[in-house]
């Protein structure tokens, strides 16, 4: 420990284990490291017997002072008493942790993790065992840092992530710059330069925040700056080389969260023991997400814990490679409490229970097991096609979560399916082959899989889309040559899911799909030859469910109500609206949320953050479409501490160029400490 922190960790005595509040990790360049330390009782040197133990690391920029504080108390002291030590990291720059935030999943970063993982593990309470384990960002780096091989690492469990940073991630897909790519780099802009805490650091949190404020960055700006799938993406996407992790992994994800892809691609990929599970959640814990049917996390990840860190013999490496929630007659909704369905196994993934069947898009509007006769149809979709999309990943069941799709389908060229006589199952990413000329250089397509219900309502199973540039790659992206057809193939996200009698399958294509994904620089007119060029290939699964013999039980967590209640001083609140402007062909869409202000009563600690984006675009031309993201978060404790950091970050599209800006304001009480102002003009690159 240094003597310029303040203090010796506070050792807390719980029911069953020890906490410490915060310890500090040495690192060779002399950085600390800050991290929240759960021990079993067993491992506790103060209680005079020793006993070394397994541990589990976590290392993300979320501070686990406040940020991550609820989900890490509803884990690791699971963990603690079941024997083994928690260790939450602050990544360099935030929370109470040295130095200044770089970037996502950086050099520094994952070999910091490295230095963390070597000391923990020679640590007197740590056997020397490790696993690693992290939704999103703790997720993304549990699977990098497994690809360094560390020695005391023996199995990672990956929730939320990705074997791709460029396609599978919030930046970009398949070329399409996501609306994601500003929201995001709004929320970081704003978390990653936040103050630590006072209680932990003392005087010197005043000289570490303005090292931070000054030493911060228009994030944005690195990220737009590739806008191909170049080595800045390559780094860390541990789909560039699977064999690289030799350890053990489980990898979970929900439908409702972006990163539905990297379980089964895991799981079919990996060189080792690798599972999968994907359920029906949104971007959260299994354990406490929505929709249910939720699952029992902890006891999945202390089975996967027991089998690699303590070496039991309990039957892990032979789970079904993945086990998967088939949804069914699932609605359109604003809270989506509950959603139908069964869990499913495939022993062996990729399954041979699932086969390519081929549906045709005809010139008559139908989806149809026979081809049709070939036509040519046109579709030139309005810019502001695609408000019922929902965010990329969707932490809430709510507005977040895709609407229902007959708004969208407007602006779209749509096939439908006969009313279904039987069930029809998919388990897999379905793509649609497609004979399509543009009239310009670059456009977008969108396409959406879609269960339409006996009463019209329509809930999106699956979508992808495609920048016509990146048709042959994202590395080397071509434009087209207008008027000139190509073939192409848009694969579709991950889906499982049951259509059921009585409804209808339909598949939606339109050349806008904002604001999801921001528009490319024409106005463009597509045209699609339908018939026998025009191919959607599901992955359907042929087991029969008659007997029930693929359906597996999932475990429900005992406790629905798992999250520590903090005293809540005033209350959250979340909006989100459409407003089209009828005279002036603009659309907007906005969405602003108040988490409220919350303390935490073991120290006093109170925060609460103010989020409003802005996405503005004209029908008729992408010309000028702009976005907005605005964050305002206070601290605070008591009378004797209060910092607010005000942040906002800006983009507009030029046809040659994005010009992206922000501003970031600190204070200190209620004097302003800092300003700051980005501006950048970054050309366009085939988008």
């Amino acid at each position: 420990m240094s003597s310029r922190n303040t203090r010796d960790p506070q050792i807390i005595q719980r029911d069953g284990y020890v906490e410490w509040d915060n310890i500090w990790i040495p690192l060779a360049d002399g950085r600390q490291l800050s991290a929240r330390v759960w021990l079993p009782e067993c491992a506790d040197e103060n209680k005079g017997t020793l006993t070394s133990v397994p541990a589990i690391f976590e290392y993300l920029p979320y501070r686990k002072r406040d940020g991550t504080a609820p989900r890490d108390e509803s884990t690791y002291p699971v963990f603690a008493r079941a024997g083994y030590a928690g260790v939450r990291v602050d990544i360099c720059g935030t929370g109470e942790s040295d130095g200044v935030f770089d970037e996502e999943y950086s050099p520094r970063e994952l070999s910091d993790g490295v230095e963390v993982i070597n000391w923990i593990a020679a640590q007197i309470w740590c056997n020397g065992n490790l696993g690693m384990m992290g939704i999103s960002w703790g997720g993304f780096n549990g699977l990098q840092i497994a690809a360094m091989r560390p020695e005391p690492l023996k199995a990672v469990i990956s929730i939320g992530s990705t074997t791709d940073r460029y396609n599978c991630d919030i930046h970009y897909k398949n070329g399409c710059q996501l609306n994601s790519h500003l929201s995001w780099s709004g929320v970081m802009q704003c978390y990653a330069y936040r103050a630590p805490d006072p209680l932990l650091v003392g005087e010197r949190w005043r000289d570490m925040w303005l090292e931070r404020l000054e030493g911060s960055k228009l994030i944005l700006d690195e990220w737009l700056n590739h806008q191909r799938f170049d080595d800045f993406w390559k780094q860390g996407s541990i789909g560039q080389n699977y064999n690289d992790i030799e350890i053990p992994c489980l990898v979970i994800s929900g439908w409702a969260d972006a990163y539905k892809n990297a379980p089964p691609d895991a799981a079919a990929n990996l060189p080792g023991v690798a599972k999968a599970i994907n359920g029906p959640w949104v971007h959260k814990y299994p354990h406490f997400a929505y929709p249910h049917p939720r699952a029992d996390f902890h006891k999945e990840a202390l089975r996967w814990w027991d089998r690699w860190l303590k070496d039991e013999e309990n039957g892990a490496e032979d789970l079904p490679d993945y086990r998967a929630y088939i949804s069914e007659n699932v609605r359109p909704s604003i809270w989506r409490e509950f959603e139908q369905g069964r869990w499913v196994k495939e022993q062996q993934w990729p399954s041979t229970n699932i086969s390519d069947q081929k549906w045709f898009l005809n010139a008559d509007y139908h989806l149809s097991r026979e081809a049709g006769t070939a036509r040519e149809l046109s579709i030139c979709s309005p810019e502001d096609t695609g408000t019922q999309c929902g965010e990329v990943f969707s932490l809430k069941p709510d507005s977040e979560t895709p609407g229902d799709q007959r708004l969208d389908d407007a602006g779209s060229l749509v096939f439908e399916t006969e009313t279904l006589s039987e069930a029809l199952e998919i388990l897999g990413r379905a793509k649609l082959s497609l004979n399509v000329s543009i009239d310009a250089p670059l456009g977008n397509l969108a396409v959406r899989l879609i269960d339409v219900h006996p009463d019209g309502v329509s809930h999106r199973v699956s979508f992808g889309v495609l920048n016509l540039a990146h048709r042959d790659g994202n590395a080397s992206p071509e434009k087209m040559i207008p008027d000139q057809s190509e073939e192409i193939t848009i694969v579709l996200d991950e889906a499982g899911y049951r259509f059921l009698p009585g409804h209808r399958i339909r598949v939606s294509i339109s050349t806008a799909y904002w604001p999801l994904i921001m528009p490319s620089p024409y106005h463009v007119t597509a045209r699609i030859l339908f018939g026998k060029d025009a191919v959607l290939t599901l992955p359907v699964r042929n087991v029969s469910t008659s007997d029930n013999k693929d359906e597996i039980d999932m475990p429900r967590p005992d406790n629905l109500d798992p999250l520590p209640h903090y005293k809540q001083i005033s209350p959250p609140s979340v909006d989100r609206w459409v407003r089209k402007g009828l005279s002036s062909n603009e659309t907007q869409y906005n969405v602003i949320e108040d988490s409220g202000e919350t303390e935490i009563p073991e120290h006093g600690l109170r925060h609460r953050y103010l989020s409003s984006g802005n996405w503005t675009i004209n029908t008729q031309t992408p010309e000028g479409a702009s976005g907005r993201s605005r964050w305002t978060c206070w601290m605070s404790r008591g009378d004797e501490w209060s910092i607010r950091l005000e942040t906002e970050v800006r983009i507009i599209l030029k046809a040659d160029c994005f010009e992206i800006s922000g501003d970031m304001k600190a204070f200190d009480d209620e004097n302003q400490i800092f300003k700051r102002t980005f501006e950048k003009a970054i050309r366009r690159d085939h988008m």
